[in-house]
């Protein structure tokens, strides 16, 4: 019964603490949580919690307030998350499903999960590295020029040009889509039934696989083809993958920074560490990929010093997968101060991963 009560009275101290943002002593315990002890009681559970490190003192003459254990432990143990109700619910659908292409729809996302929460949203693009690609286009665009588009199964779309080599088996040669077209070689490599037959080949190959395995099934393509066409194809395949692996480097979308300036966050190192923080974004997706990954709800949080950033010591991090066909091809999250809403945020970081997974390219 003591164990129990004292997790009780560190509920109320850290609700209490999350809304006042005052430290919280024993007399309003006893008037608004109806604990039904004295506040002599309160005081020794109290003192019980302190000495195990969940909560403490800031000045001499204040009340309590919770440490990162005993957020800590609130998170694990004690936090009742409630989903969010249906006009919630119903808002967040309609606002991401009208989204027009994938950098508005993680936009929206990133909006929605700030404004939800009041903090600091971040988004992950879709990685290359866990996309599949769902297609390839070839378009002629003149000459002996050919625009290769790839779209993956998350709605990434990128797109570059490829000079074909002069005559039938030359090697064709790649150029950026800022480069001046080359010398017009002879195009008959790039009439429609070629590029057909090379369209249709390389998307069969590709179906079902990740970026990362599409170079093993584009070589048996090439080694397929008739040998005429050999060339294009590899330099269609090199193409498709030297393009990806450019781009691997990862793109976050940033939203409600500005939530960090109110007030009410105050933070003690002041903000400027918190923002330096989130430029390290590629130590903050390692973040974010750690969270996401840890068992449990599908909801990661990670308290205080429990984040690898210095900057982020005096914040709480939350983060969610998602993704397609069950699958996570990246992370989503919400940053704030350690004194947050653990359950609302989580509640709201979880509502738009799962209707995020449903709106991406299917």
């Amino acid at each position: 019964m003591s164990e129990e009560r004292r997790l009780a009275v560190l509920r109320a101290i850290v609700e209490d603490y999350v809304h006042t943002r005052e430290p919280v002593g024993s007399r309003v315990l006893t008037e608004r949580h109806g604990l039904g002890v004295s506040p002599a009681t309160i005081r020794n559970d109290m003192a019980a919690l302190e000495e195990a490190g969940y909560i403490a003192q800031p000045h001499t003459s204040a009340g309590r307030i919770p440490t990162d254990k005993g957020y800590r432990l609130f998170v694990d143990r004690l936090a009742e998350v409630r989903p969010l109700n249906n006009p919630q619910r119903r808002a967040i659908e309609t606002f991401l499903s009208e989204a027009i292409d994938l950098d508005d729809v993680l936009g929206r996302a990133g909006r929605l999960i700030a404004q939800l929460t009041g903090q600091v949203a971040v988004v992950q693009y879709p990685s290359l590295r866990l996309s599949g690609l769902r297609h390839l286009e070839l378009v002629p665009v003149g000459g002996a020029r050919l625009l290769v588009v790839v779209i993956t199964d998350t709605g990434r779309v990128e797109q570059r040009f490829l000079d074909v080599g002069a005559g039938p088996g030359a090697e064709p040669a790649v150029v950026t889509v800022d480069s001046p077209a080359g010398p017009a070689p002879d195009p008959s490599a790039l009439d429609e039934g070629t590029l057909g037959e090379l369209r249709a080949r390389l998307n069969a190959a590709a179906a079902g696989k990740r970026l990362d395995d599409l170079p093993d099934a584009f070589a048996r393509v090439v080694a397929g083809v008739d040998p005429t066409l050999a060339p294009l194809a590899r330099g269609i395949a090199d193409l498709v993958v030297d393009t990806l692996g450019a781009q691997r480097e990862e793109r976050i979308v940033l939203a409600g920074t500005a939530n960090l300036a109110r007030a009410e966050m105050r933070f003690e190192q002041g903000l400027s560490p918190v923002l330096e923080a989130l430029e390290e974004q590629v130590v903050l997706l390692g973040l974010l990929t750690e969270l996401a990954s840890e068992p449990g709800t599908g909801v990661g949080v990670r308290i205080g010093h429990e984040n690898r950033l210095d900057g982020l010591a005096e914040t709480s991090v939350v983060a969610s997968g998602y993704g397609t066909d069950g699958d996570t091809v990246a992370i989503l999250g919400s940053i704030g101060p350690t004194r947050m809403d653990y359950p609302g945020t989580i509640a709201s970081v979880r509502a738009v991963a799962r209707y995020l997974s449903r709106v991406l390219p299917s």
